[in-house]
């Protein structure tokens, strides 16, 4: 197991890793079915942490693997059947999100999460025993990952009552901080466009299941009172939502910023848990939003659907919002000049944060009609401002192109 080129051309996901994507479906959707539960019934608030809990450990093992296999994908048949080892782990933890997200039940969500760290530590070892350069640092890997898998099992079985998060926020931090103290022994030889393309492809991977989980909805609303003026406006705003967050996330390829600036990867890298889970979150905000649009009947007064309205507007304000906000700051990261403006995101984001506070009076599709009008602005505006200076751009180089020195003409 040989360490593979840092600048290896072309270097694209292998079938593999899009078949480990896969496995990610599942876990995702029922982590958003969970939130999506917890926001139908009342309970936004105590179904938050839950769902940021499980999605944690979702996307950190898609983490783990995807950082892995740039490095050290080889593909033999030892390689596969220890990434097959790790999907069945994913599914294992997927089966138990329901428990975790209703009762705070991590058992088997924990059981899941061993499983994929077994595959994981025995790829490290092997990269450890045959990548000599790179011994110390798969070997670190490999002890960093076995120690926290042994902390997790101890949590899920005997944790004190009320500890539970505390230790939690603990064990994750502890999990953050091994690639960093295991790449003190030597960097790890991960291709920065792979792993640019590898990011882009999960971020659709869970703008899909917004748009699966959107679909729920749809057909929840349909069944209970049929098609409605409200139902078609928050249905065809939720997707202009989804097609304006694509095409801001898509304007910026973060490959060249990443082979120029591998020292901010780990920022790069660990802020786009934000920008993940707050597209999961979507989803879950978008299927109740689109799902209760069957049951309101009658005008929405200040007074009709005021905390129902307003927790639903927020469901899908807050994710918006933080994905805003978080994209700008991963992207101005790792970029020399910005494509997109983090104060036009920021100021985006401020305003998709007031909007639910008119739901009482709008509705709820009033207000994810303005969030999608928000965020189509901030992608016609960026990419205005875009097209704008490259224009100057080419302005300014014809321009000294045609006043060269007369004596030359």
């Amino acid at each position: 197991m040989s360490a593979r080129p840092i600048d290896e051309p072309n270097r694209v996901s292998s079938q593999l890793e899009l078949l480990f994507d896969l496995t990610f479906v599942v876990a995702v959707a029922a982590a958003g079915a969970g939130l999506a539960h917890e926001i139908g019934e009342g309970h936004a608030l105590s179904g938050i942490v839950p769902f940021l809990q499980v999605f944690f450990a979702i996307w950190w093992a898609w983490m783990n693997f995807t950082w892995f296999a740039s490095s050290y994908d080889t593909d033999d048949v030892a390689y596969r059947l220890l990434t097959m080892l790790q999907m069945a782990g994913v599914l294992v933890l997927a089966a138990g999100v329901p428990a975790a997200s209703e009762h705070a039940d991590f058992r088997v969500v924990t059981l899941g999460y061993v499983v994929m760290r077994i595959g994981l530590v025995v790829q490290w070892v092997r990269a450890g025993v045959e990548d000599r350069a790179r011994r110390r640092t798969a070997l670190r890997y490999a002890g960093g990952v076995t120690v926290l898998t042994a902390g997790w099992l101890l949590h899920s079985l005997v944790a004190p009552v009320g500890a539970e998060l505390p230790l939690f926020v603990v064990l994750a931090a502890l999990e953050l901080a091994v690639p960093g103290w295991a790449e003190r022994a030597g960097p790890t030889t991960w291709h920065p466009h792979h792993i640019a393309e590898r990011y882009g492809l999960f971020t659709i991977i869970l703008l899909g299941e917004s748009v699966l989980a959107a679909s729920r909805g749809v057909a929840a609303a349909v069944g209970t009172s049929g098609i409605s003026g409200r139902f078609v406006v928050i249905a065809v705003s939720g997707l202009v939502v989804l097609f304006a967050l694509w095409w801001l996330y898509f304007l910026v390829e973060a490959g060249d910023g990443l082979s120029d600036r591998r020292d901010r990867s780990y920022l790069w890298g660990y802020g786009h848990y934000g920008v993940f889970a707050a597209l999961a979150a979507l989803g879950a905000g978008l299927e109740v939003a689109v799902e209760q649009s069957g049951r309101a009947a009658g005008p929405l007064t200040a007074g009709s659907l005021g905390a129902g309205s307003l927790a639903v507007g927020y469901a899908v304000a807050v994710p918006v919002g933080v994905f805003l906000v978080l994209l700008g700051t991963v992207h101005a990261l790792v970029v020399a000049e910005p494509v997109i403006r983090p104060v036009l995101l920021t100021v985006s984001a401020v305003v998709v944060l007031t909007l639910p506070l008119a739901a009482p009076w709008i509705g709820v599709h009033g207000v994810v009609a303005a969030i999608a009008a928000t965020c189509v602005s901030s992608a016609g505006l960026t990419v205005a401002l875009n097209a704008g200076q490259a224009g100057r751009g080419r302005t300014r180089s014809r321009f000294s192109r045609t006043t060269v020195n007369p004596a030359d003409r």
